[in-house]
């Protein structure tokens, strides 16, 4: 229980990291952009806030999943982690109905954005503020084996883009092509709705109970134990780092219970051992 304790704390650790970069990224591009009065900055700069708010969401679905199992919970809090997951995915909703309401207006209205170098400069630093946080983010989610951070660098990943292409309008707004500025925030839209799409998912997956661990590697493990004859009804369900196990184990009819016993244990002290993300395994055990 103390690795998990230590997992959650790592998590921890890195979300309040990436919040306060988000934090300095999102104010960086907003008042630029309302200086500047590019639609495509100040969508990219509000789409940059809401990296932050989400990892507000996640910082608390983190504090609830790391509780351990209790009488209400026995298989424990771990899918609240998967739930903020999908707090972060409305709040990219809400962002791309702003970015499609900012971009129309701006196609209907018009208007030049004012563009000078430093603001070009602003934007290339919070651009390379941005990749850098998806590359840390995206490590540590891998090393931490948690989906939690895969969903947010994947939200940070579609600010990356959208930042490339807010820069790229710049540049054609300074060479007398203001209509590249809503141009590139329908850009951020179609960015922002595959970044949904992706985070949506992954959390279905989890919450569906679609299968962790394919059925072929379980069945693998079960019959390197001689005693074994074979398997069926295996099921498991979970996230990449906490899962559960169930399957039907079948033994010799003379088997006496005793030794039946103990012959579970030792297939699921292996497939404990093969397949680390295992939280607990049932073995209804069926003569044959």
């Amino acid at each position: 229980m103390s690795d998990v304790r230590d997992r959650y704390s790592e998590v921890n650790t890195v979300l309040y990291r990436v919040l306060f970069l988000n934090l300095a990224v999102a104010f960086a591009k907003i008042g630029l952009g309302y200086v500047t009065g590019a639609v495509s900055i100040v969508s990219d700069g509000f789409h940059s806030l809401t990296d932050s708010a989400s990892n507000v969401v996640a910082l608390v679905g983190v504090s609830v999943a790391r509780r351990p199992p209790d009488a209400e919970h026995p298989y424990g809090h771990r899918k609240y982690e998967t739930m903020a997951s999908l707090g972060i995915l409305i709040f990219l909703v809400i962002v791309l109905v702003e970015v499609l309401t900012a971009a129309a207006d701006h196609f209907v209205n018009g208007g030049t954005p004012r563009v000078f170098p430093e603001g070009i400069a602003i934007m290339a630093i919070t651009l390379a503020i941005n990749m850098f946080v998806v590359s840390y983010e995206l490590k540590e989610g891998r090393r931490l084996n948690s989906e939690l951070l895969r969903a947010d660098a994947k939200h940070t990943r579609s600010d990356v883009l959208t930042s490339g292409a807010v820069l790229g309008a710049l540049f054609g707004v300074w060479w007398g092509y203001p209509l590249l500025d809503p141009m590139a925030a329908l850009l951020v839209a179609g960015f922002i709705g595959h970044a949904c799409w992706s985070i949506a998912q992954e959390a279905s997956r989890i919450l569906g109970d679609q299968i962790v661990i394919a059925e072929s590697e379980v069945r693998a493990v079960v019959q390197s134990v001689p005693e074994v004859i074979g398997c069926e009804k295996i099921r498991t369900r979970g996230s990449a780092d906490y899962a559960f196990l169930d399957l039907h184990l079948w033994l010799p009819g003379e088997t006496p219970l005793e030794q039946a016993h103990a012959t579970s244990h030792v297939v699921k002290d292996r497939l404990m051992a093969k397949f680390p993300q295992l939280v607990d395994v049932v073995i209804h055990i069926e003569p044959r």
